[in-house]
């Protein structure tokens, strides 16, 4: 571990959040929203002391930057950085295992991760849990647009529900402004053309991950192409809310070509010509790089539930967000941002290892939104179709 020798004099500010992947695509724009919106100072850590070092500088005296490599950080590094929380930003978390979080509870320090992994959140919990307890920490993974956001927005829409029928959760970046680091591409890759469980009309079964394609429109955006993706929630969704017919995450590329381009290399993975979509990453990367200065800066997000509302008739409830000129990339950190400020100030205190969902509502995400050009909108209305099968009100 090497501190940089620019870093801010220690104690100036506190508390001290550490960033692992802090110079990333989505690491960054956290640390830029606990400069602006906190009175945190933040340690910005990777394996690339130079990029740290050009990020803190650019922060000012309440950043300083740190190399440290997840792969390797021990209990020791992590305490010696002076942060009373670890929030690993870095990615790709598919196939990843649990050494940082673990060393972040031996430190003694709460652990915040962005994973969109479904496994690895999956897992998460059972390997973790009991070490956090004893050390007396929280640990939390998913903190980012899937599952914290998406499943405090279906808090929020389905309260009070007698049954929840159908669930739909998409993601749309615009093209200009989505990231292209080799981490993000590769987390997409490592689903195309695989086999994907996924519960659909009333029962689990396997869809191709980026196939099953569907345009259909999204609010204040129009209409894009959306693929299946392997997320957490085609897990977390039917377990907490079960959805008598289905609960499917999808995303798309705002460029029909990209969109396409990705599906037919999922039929390469899945006719066994190629081996793994991860191996296309960097050419893959190239090529949307050629392709940055065409669509929009405007992307959005999607959750629809269908079901029987608390008088027992069919409803439809949906929320859609809009972020305009660019500012897409930083919603995966304000639920994490949000996180950090309820640790800070005791909201947050009971201790354990899980996913992040259930433990902030909307309103405290969506607080962490007024910096930015976003927008949310809310509709209700009464549902297509009946409720296959009515079930009890929800406790």
């Amino acid at each position: 571990m090497t501190i940089s020798p620019n870093a801010a004099a220690p104690g100036v500010l506190i508390p001290c959040v550490l960033i692992i992947g802090g110079s990333g695509a989505f690491g960054g724009r956290l640390v830029d929203g606990l400069i602006a919106a906190s009175d945190f100072t933040v340690v910005v850590a990777g394996r690339d002391l130079a990029r740290s070092e050009a990020k803190a500088a650019s922060l000012g005296t309440r950043a300083r930057a740190l190399r440290l490599d997840a792969a390797t950080a021990t209990a020791a590094d992590l305490r010696a950085s002076g942060a009373f929380v670890v929030v690993d930003a870095a990615g790709p978390f598919q196939g990843a295992g649990y050494r940082l979080a673990r060393a972040a509870i031996e430190a003694g320090l709460h652990y915040v991760d962005l994973a969109d992994g479904r496994d690895f959140v999956a897992g998460f919990a059972a390997a973790l849990d009991e070490a956090a307890r004893a050390a007396g920490v929280v640990a939390l993974t998913g903190a980012s647009s899937t599952p914290a956001l998406s499943h405090g927005v279906l808090d929020r829409l389905t309260a009070g529900w007698r049954a929840i029928d159908t669930v739909e959760i998409a993601i749309s970046p615009g093209n200009r402004s989505a990231p292209r680091g080799l981490s993000v591409i590769r987390a997409i890759l490592s689903y195309v053309g695989r086999p994907v469980r996924v519960f659909a009309a009333g029962a689990w079964t396997e869809r191709t991950g980026w196939g099953w394609p569907v345009r259909r429109h999204l609010p204040g955006l129009g209409r894009r192409w959306l693929s299946l993706c392997e997320t957490p929630d085609l897990d977390l969704v039917p377990a907490r809310f079960a959805p008598l017919q289905s609960a499917i995450f999808r995303a798309g590329m705002e460029l029909t070509v990209v969109h396409w381009g990705l599906c037919l290399v999922g039929l390469l993975v899945r006719g066994r010509l190629l081996p793994s979509a991860a191996a296309l990453a960097r050419p893959l990367r190239w090529a949307a790089e050629r392709l940055q200065r065409l669509g929009s800066d405007r992307g959005g997000m999607l959750v629809e539930a269908t079901g029987l509302d608390a008088a027992g008739r069919p409803v439809r409830a949906t929320w859609s967000l809009v972020a305009e000129a660019g500012d897409g990339p930083s919603i995966p950190g304000l639920p994490a941002l949000a996180v950090i400020r309820a640790l800070a100030d005791g909201r947050l205190a009971s201790p354990g290892a899980r996913p992040c969902v259930g433990v902030l509502d909307l309103a405290t995400i969506e607080r962490e939104f007024t910096r930015y050009r976003i927008t949310t909108e809310v509709t209700t209305s009464a549902a297509d179709a009946d409720v296959s099968v009515p079930a009890p009100a929800r406790r």
